[in-house]
């Protein structure tokens, strides 16, 4: 009687996982090759938003009218060495586009008895404003991005055991804030914003009667 050898054979449960993964991997093929229409896929994935509700915490009255505002753009290459190391022992390289606004307004919340002037005929104003003011840098998540990063071997290792990443992020992004605030002082923008608001008064003034409307910046 011959005796059968079951020395070679795979184990019953190595079959059925086997087994298993091919009919896994065929239905993903049928899936995403859409051989069977309404066929649903089962890998494909969903998202869902399970935010909480938008709570106001403060509202604040503006009493400044926004005359201009500037778009910016910088790349900042920021790069930390050791004093006695290679680059590629200890440093850091970081090269970043940095794209922001800052807008430029007048104040209007403070302005003193007689700042505003009109004649006995009601035909003619004067206006007395401050200089325009620049806000903060508003830095655009979404049109700003880093280019390119190099690390040393200890950098590397270190930025599995520390924030040093985040702070580097964080130091870059205050950077181009920076750079985009000064740029936006030397670019004329409050001068822009002061045009704009004084011809803005006058149209306002003139529809309203009045023919002659001075505006000044002080």
């Amino acid at each position: 009687m011959p005796v059968r050898n079951d020395a070679g054979r795979m184990p019953w449960w190595a079959r059925l996982a086997a087994g298993l993964l091919v009919l896994a991997g065929l239905l993903v093929l049928v899936a995403k090759a859409d051989l069977i229409p309404g066929l649903p896929n089962p890998f494909a994935e969903t998202t869902k938003d399970r935010s909480g509700p938008v709570v106001l915490k403060s509202i604040k009255d503006m009493s400044r009218f926004e005359g201009a505002s500037g778009n910016f753009q910088v790349i900042v290459d920021l790069q930390k060495d050791a004093t006695f190391l290679p680059d590629a022992v200890r440093g850091r390289r970081t090269l970043y586009v940095g794209a922001g606004s800052v807008n430029a307004y007048v104040e209007f919340g403070n302005l003193s008895d007689n700042a505003v002037k009109v004649s006995d005929d009601r035909t003619s104003a004067t206006i007395k404003l401050p200089h325009a003011n620049l806000e903060r840098t508003s830095l655009d998540p979404k049109r700003s991005y880093v280019v390119a990063q190099q690390r040393g071997f200890f950098d590397r290792i270190s930025d599995f055991f520390s924030s040093i990443p985040d702070q580097q992020q964080e130091q870059v992004q205050s950077l181009a804030a920076d750079k985009i605030q000064a740029a936006a002082k030397d670019s004329g923008l409050g001068s822009r914003a002061e045009a704009n608001t004084r011809a803005m008064l006058q149209q306002l003034l003139t529809s309203l009667g009045f023919t002659k409307v001075t505006v000044t910046f002080s």
